[in-house]
């Protein structure tokens, strides 16, 4: 499947989104209304977004896999669920013949971890699957962005980089928009429909490929359900009889009652993830979620009351000292799961991913460990006010120098990538080749030792299936976590551009860079909050105000996808 997922202290890892994301994909299509333009789909436009009845044209025709049935259907913006035994003798086939015409594709793609060798088992298997030589240049997902910047401003492109959202900073969306083709004229309205696992990726996801106005992207598509979660002990929970909080108040006191630093019990990591979900803060990982029509004026998360009491009361757990030391060092932290695991620390929030890649580590060798998600808490003891994921964040792009057979033997790839859950195409795709890669025992396949060297995080980035969470290993765990998608999807708003992909002018994008960083320096109290409040009054001058007016225009345009 995809690795285990290892983040920083400070907040979601972009590892653990990936493992989010290549195993837990989209949500059902048909959510955001497609709604009017800003600059056509021929215009040319470098900045802004492409909608309403220019993104129709553009868009392909959603054709639903009827291939094999989840055991919970997508619900509230949720992923499906499946929680049977695997029975390899009725894996369903979604791809009866290739579609590769055995040419030669080079990928460039993130990788976390130790790539493998080229002609390994697995690359072997999946490109005769396949039917396309495809030779894999994996670069470190950590240091990505500075490779990713570097390939982009040459001359020397791949015939298929990887981008995945958070590395979409700076001069990157101009250069997917002058660097990569569009794919409308193999993809858009029925045209897909010669690719149908493609064709069963949820519209939402393929209107978030859209830039420049041309479809440029292969999307892995994501649950809008959310995907941060306070993850907690509940072995320990239950034996200790502590209770679940409900509200932020509630939280602080058991987070008192938890913590002997003497005996070095802590209560939690850095809650900040969670304080901006109990207060209603707007999502500001991935633009342009962090703006919203807020009673007729278009606002920006970091100029609102509730960013400021999420970042207080965050800062309040460090005063008290029920926050583990770890989470002082940031993003120099060490990996969490270790003294997760000892009991250090009871608490923590990150990527749902982590719900099942922490199961997974301790079954062995700590049987009574058992970690659950805590559902999210309004800050006051009501119904929380969450937002909407963005329904796809890392994408594929083909070469614009690609011939037409290479474009087509990269659809095949994506054909295959993007099988559901419970085909064969699937199976080789997730966890390689039966008896080398991976063995199955009472429904529950696992990974050898040679598959956990090979098949690690190659092909599912070129494009993934709708959203679907899955673990045969552990299905109450999958369980667990689509319930809580549907629960906490249920509290889920759209903002005022959610599903939109927009392309901001280059003078702004690095206009909100050192916000993150003031957070956790507030957080941590070496910077107060009037800092912030200052911060923000310069953003407003050195071009917040200007790129507010920006979005309003694009708002004026389109109408707003908010719910």
């Amino acid at each position: 499947m995809t690795p285990n997922a290892a983040s920083a202290s400070s907040g979601p890892s972009r590892r653990s989104f990936l493992a989010s994301t290549a195993v837990a994909t989209a949500a059902v299509a048909g959510g955001m209304p497609l709604l009017a333009a800003c600059g056509g789909s021929d215009s040319g436009s470098r900045d802004g977004t492409t909608s309403g009845k220019d993104a129709k044209k553009i868009l392909p025709t959603y054709v639903a896999s009827n291939v094999v049935t989840p055991d919970i259907p997508a619900k509230n913006g949720s992923a499906l669920g499946f929680t049977s035994k695997l029975d390899l003798a009725t894996l369903k086939t979604s791809v009866p013949e290739k579609l590769g015409k055995g040419g030669k594709v080079t990928i460039m793609s993130p990788f976390w971890g130790s790539p493998p060798k080229q002609n390994n088992a697995y690359y072997t298997a999946m490109n005769d699957l396949i039917g396309v030589d495809v030779v894999w240049q994996n670069q470190d997902g950590n240091t990505y962005d500075q490779k990713l910047g570097a390939v982009l401003a040459s001359s020397d492109v791949p015939d298929v980089v990887v981008v995945p959202g958070w590395n979409m900073g700076g001069k990157i969306p101009s250069a997917i928009i002058s660097k990569f083709a569009d794919l409308g004229p193999y993809l858009s309205g029925d045209a897909v429909k010669e690719y149908p696992n493609l064709a069963a990726i949820p519209t939402d996801a393929w209107q978030r490929s859209i830039f420049g106005g041309k479809l440029r992207g292969l999307p892995m598509p994501a649950p809008s359900a959310p995907s941060m979660v306070p993850l907690y002990r509940q072995d320990i929970f239950e034996k200790e009889g502590y209770e679940v909080p409900k509200s932020c108040d509630e939280f602080m006191a058991l987070a008192k009652e938890i913590t002997n630093a003497k005996a070095k019990r802590w209560a939690c990591l850095d809650m900040k993830w969670t304080a901006f979900q109990a207060f209603g803060v707007l999502s500001g990982a991935e633009k342009p979620l962090g703006w919203n029509l807020v009673d007729g004026k278009l606002v920006y998360r970091v100029e609102t009351e509730e960013f400021l009491e999420a970042l207080e009361w965050s800062r309040k757990l460090f005063a008290a000292g029920v926050v583990h030391p770890d989470s002082g060092l940031g993003k120099n932290a060490p990996d969490p799961g270790p003294k997760f695991a000892a009991g250090e620390f009871l608490i923590y929030p990150n990527n749902i991913s982590q719900w099942w890649s922490r199961t997974a580590e301790q079954a062995v060798q700590n049987p009574d460990f058992k970690i659950w998600g805590m559902d999210v808490w309004g800050h006051d003891g009501g119904n929380p006010t969450l937002w909407a994921d963005q329904p796809a964040g890392i994408f594929a792009f083909v070469n614009k120098k690609a011939s037409e057979s290479v474009i087509r033997d990269v659809l095949a790839v994506a054909n295959v990538t993007a099988a559901p859950y419970g085909t064969k195409e699937y199976m080789m795709t997730n966890y390689g080749v039966e008896g080398t890669h991976y063995t199955v025992k009472d429904g529950v396949p696992t990974k050898t030792d040679q598959g956990n060297i090979d098949v690690l995080n190659a092909y599912v980035m070129v494009a993934s299936p709708a959203a679907t969470l899955a673990h045969p290993d552990f299905p109450e765990v999958a369980k667990g976590q689509v319930e809580w998608q549907q629960r906490m999807g249920a509290f889920a708003k759209k903002s005022s551009f959610w599903g939109m992909q927009i392309t901001e002018p280059g003078r702004y994008t690095n206009l909100s860079n050192d916000f993150e960083q003031l957070e956790d320096d507030i957080v941590r109290g070496r910077k107060k909050i009037s800092d912030m409040q200052q911060a923000v009054s310069d953003w407003k001058s050195k071009g917040g105000d200007k790129l507010r007016d920006w979005y309003q225009k694009i708002l004026d345009e389109n109408g707003s996808a908010a719910s």
